[in-house]
């Protein structure tokens, strides 16, 4: 690969480009971001800002260090390609542009080793020493076309690729280098230069899918690392080999294609990958499919488009009913689909033929029939079965049933089973078989989606249902319902007041007549006619009863027949009670308040009627004449229709309740008059008009419920403490019952306690006498081990019979009790040395205590003198024998 060279030359400096046009080879074929050469700017004035520009910017981008790079992939053609590189000052706005003319070099020939021998030779363009005075002539940097290396190339390695010298490596010892990436840079050793010969190697087979191209810079240096050269760029391209396989971006692709699709139609589109360069034919795919399966109705049913990998339809006669689904084998080839030195690859393409209405739905037979009781509604009378080929539970198969005929009044609809796709005819108005006993209707099955275009429906998307209606028997029903009857009140008790009866709705049944009851009367007035219906009344009318709601009541009536079942219906009679003047009026309130003074002692009242006008208000309001003190101390004015106003005739009225009657008359025809008593309290007053003595008044007015609840009161609480009293004396009895019948002299209950003294005094103990006597049966001493008796304890012999009382024994028998115990212990040979009152203080059997006659005394017995006992009285005198005779 020979340099090109550009030789102008200037003896002052110009700012701007060095030529006019500049002339490069580069490789045939170009990669996007790939660098191609680089131009040179002089400028003058090293701080200008310079700005480079392309005119073809789709094609070509230029850096701002100069360097021109590719801007998309693309082919070189044969002749020279044209653009225009522009340089603008930023500052100045001034521009300057050079013409470059791209030159494809000749294809690779795979040429051997030997036939290149000579080893391409890169000089350093000639530069301006530093350290010379006088202005030299300086040559233009070198363009260096790229370097093309085919990858995986077998070697042997390291290959030399180029020679770097400079020309002054004649009078200077020069050092040369190369870095950027794949050489100092990862991934580092790819290339290495030698530094004293510039001799550029590579050290092994490169890969143009991880790295397509390499961007080193040549450095040449004296042996003091001083730059006596310019950096020269060298970029080496790697030349593709078909060394990868095409590869689909999934191994199995799924389409759809609707049945009944016409030739052409596109399905799917596959797609495979070539990691070679798509811009040779190592890169360059086509498709074709190798197999499909099944092969039903054609062999052929698709194609593909060999560049884009688009699949299409060509043939008719896709069928979903027929075939569901085809299986396509893809095959995917490199160098342009060219069998013999093209890789290959294959996918699988699964296309689902998807259903579209082109079968329409067919009802099972051409009628129906069905059966439903009379005034029965929500009842499914007729299930309506149709066939449907198309796809199930897709909207063309899922059926829509519609009524053309037979059905004016809307008394049917049909609905439609989501799972068996069925019609159910389903009443939903009821039906009275005396006026209707058969219905035929027509229905038609259509889906939810129209048909496919061609289609039409059969006659068997058509069918009739013939439904027959069951007399059942009907309730009877009053005419009228409810029934309205104006009756004045107070119509006596026996009257006859209406007739009201039903109809039997069931015209062809042979049923006997109907039988009416009462069912709901509140008041109890009415009574009916099981036969005839008629109504009469058992008590009087009245239209001021609790029962009677705006001057209406109600009563509710039963008429049965004796079908089967039998069946009752109700009816209501409104009774529209007109008023007469059968109630006087009342004065309201009964109790009132006034002041013992003229003023001020008005008291207003209200008549009140329970009769309606005009048989109430306007009354009349005056005072009876007798007795003669009611007028001589009152006087009434009516101040409106209802109202009326009592107010003392004299100056002054001693505080006390008065009764004070008042007639009142109403407006009806004829009149009707009642004396009311208003009880009045009068009392002193302040200047406000308010009671003073108001707890003396009320104190005399107070009533008898009040009084009777005092008394019961005082009654409760003198029984309380009586029933007090008593308590206390009796259990002062039941003490002195306790105390024993014994001589305070010879008690000795206070010696013992000083001995087994468990608790406090004996005042504070409530002793149960019952415990003082041996109990029934004790544990026998012979079923003790031998050995182990203590040798204080009581000899085994015969025990006497010691008197036993009973559980609850009288007071007045425990002294002779006692007795009797002290006498039999006494005459005991086996009586223990000690109290024989320990007898009486058993405690039961088996305790794990012990004895205390177990416990030793500190000081022995001879040394104790036991002469008082003597003092004790008769009931000692064992023991003072025993322990206070001395040592005999």
């Amino acid at each position: 690969q020979a340099p090109i060279k550009a030789t102008c030359e200037d003896l002052s400096c110009k700012t701007g480009f060095p030529e006019d046009v500049h002339s490069a080879v580069v490789s045939r074929s170009v990669h996007g971001g790939q660098p191609l050469l680089n131009v040179r700017f002089r400028s003058c004035d090293g701080n200008k800002k310079i700005h480079f520009g392309s005119s073809e910017p789709e094609d070509f981008r230029v850096g701002e260090d100069g360097v021109v790079y590719a801007e998309r992939s693309f082919q070189l053609s044969a002749e020279p390609t044209e653009f225009v590189v522009s340089a603008q000052d930023k500052e100045t706005q001034q521009e300057w542009q050079m013409r470059v003319k791209l030159t494809p070099e000749p294809a690779f020939t795979g040429a051997s080793e030997k036939d290149q021998r000579k080893i391409e030779e890169i000089i350093f363009p000639w530069q301006q020493y530093k350290h010379s005075s006088p202005l030299k002539r300086q040559k233009r940097d070198w363009v260096i076309p790229p370097i093309n290396l085919p990858e995986n190339s077998k070697g042997p390695f390291p290959q030399e690729l180029v020679r770097i010298r400079s020309d002054r490596d004649k009078s200077l010892s020069l050092r040369y280098s190369v870095t950027g990436p794949g050489a100092d840079q990862p991934p580092t050793g790819i290339f290495i230069i030698n530094p004293i010969s510039g001799q550029l190697s590579v050290t092994k087979p490169l890969d143009r899918e991880q790295i397509a191209s390499f961007h080193l810079r040549a450095h040449a240096v004296d042996v003091n690392g001083n730059q006596v050269e310019n950096p020269i760029d060298i970029v080496i391209n790697v030349i593709d080999m078909n060394d990868n396989r095409p590869e689909f971006l999934h191994q199995v692709w799924n389409g759809t294609v609707p049945e009944g699709s016409k030739p052409g139609t596109y399905v799917m589109t596959v797609t495979a990958i070539d990691a070679d360069d798509p811009n040779t034919q190592n890169g360059m795919l086509r498709y074709r499919i190798l197999s499909q399966a099944p092969s039903s109705p054609s062999t052929n049913m698709f194609t593909i488009n060999n560049e884009t990998g688009d699949i299409i339809t060509v043939a008719a006669g896709l069928d979903r009913e027929k075939v569901q689904q085809y299986t396509l084998i893809i095959q995917a080839t490199d160098m342009e689909g060219n069998p013999t030195y093209g890789l290959s690859n294959t996918a699988t393409a699964v296309i689902a033929v998807t259903d579209v209405n082109d079968n329409p739905p067919e009802f099972t037979a051409m009628t129906f029939y069905g059966e439903v009781p009379e005034n029965r509604v929500d009842v499914i009378v007729a299930n309506l079965t149709v066939t449907d080929k198309d796809q199930p539970h897709t909207p063309a198969w899922n059926a829509m049933y519609r009524m053309t005929g037979g059905d004016p009044t809307g008394r049917f609809t049909i609905l439609t089973d989501p799972n068996s796709n069925d019609g159910l005819v389903t009443v939903v108005k009821p039906i009275d078989f005396e006026t209707n006993r058969m219905f035929v209707l027509t229905v038609a099955a259509e889906n939810q989606v129209p048909l496919a275009k061609g289609i039409q429906h059969p006659p068997q998307s058509t069918a009739t249902v013939s439904i027959t209606v069951i007399d059942v028997n009907e309730p009877p029903y009053f005419v009228p319902n409810p029934k309205l009857v104006r009756q004045e009140e107070g119509l006596m008790a026996g009257s006859m007041l209406t007739t009201f009866t039903a109809q039997d709705p069931d015209r062809y049944m042979q049923q006997t007549s109907l039988r009416y009851s009462k069912l709901s009367d509140p008041a109890n007035w009415l009574k009916i006619d099981p036969v005839n219906g008629q109504i009469t009344t058992t008590a009087v009318l009245d239209r001021e009863s609790i029962y009677v709601q705006n001057n209406m009541y109600n009563a509710t009536f039963l008429a049965s027949d004796n079908g089967i079942p039998p069946m009752s219906g109700t009816g209501t009679l409104q009774i529209y009670l007109l008023d007469i003047n059968d109630n006087a009026p009342q004065v309201h309130p009964k109790e009132a308040t006034t002041c013992e003074t003229l003023q001020p002692n008005a008291i207003n009242i209200t008549a009140v009627d329970p009769d309606i006008d005009p048989n109430a208000g306007p009354f009349a309001f005056e005072l009876p004449d007798t007795p003669a003190s009611i007028k001589r101390n009152w006087t009434i004015v009516r101040i409106s229709g209802d109202h009326a106003q009592l107010s003392l005739r004299i100056r002054f009225l001693e505080a006390g309740i008065y009764d004070v009657p008042i007639v009142i008359t109403d407006s009806g025809n004829p009149h009707a008059s009642s004396t009311s008593l208003l009880k009045v309290k009068v009392c002193q007053c302040d200047l406000n008009g308010d009671c003073t003595d108001v707890d003396r008044i009320v104190g005399a007015g107070l009533g008898t419920g009040a009084i009777i609840a005092i008394l019961l009161c005082i009654i409760i609480l003198l029984i309380l403490v009586l029933m007090f009293v008593v308590w206390m004396k009796r259990r002062d009895k039941e003490r002195q019952a306790k105390q024993l019948l014994i001589d305070p002299e010879d008690d000795v209950r206070d010696n013992i306690l000083k001995y087994d003294e468990e608790g406090g005094g004996e005042e504070d103990q409530d002793y149960d006498l019952s415990q003082l006597q041996q109990p029934d049966t004790l544990e026998p001493d012979a079923i003790k081990p031998v050995g182990i008796r203590r040798l204080d304890e009581r000899p085994i012999h015969a025990e006497p019979q010691y008197p036993v009382r009973s559980a609850a024994p009288h007071p007045g028998d425990i002294g002779d009790f006692i007795n009797e115990g002290l006498k039999a212990a006494d005459n005991d040979p086996t009586a223990p040395p000690y109290d024989s009152l320990l007898v009486f203080d058993y405690e039961g059997s088996g305790s794990t205590a012990g004895s205390l006659s177990s416990l030793n005394s500190s000081s022995s017995g001879g040394e104790q003198d036991y002469d008082y006992l003597n003092d004790w009285g008769p009931r000692f005198k064992k023991l003072a024998d025993m322990y206070g005779g001395g040592d005999d």
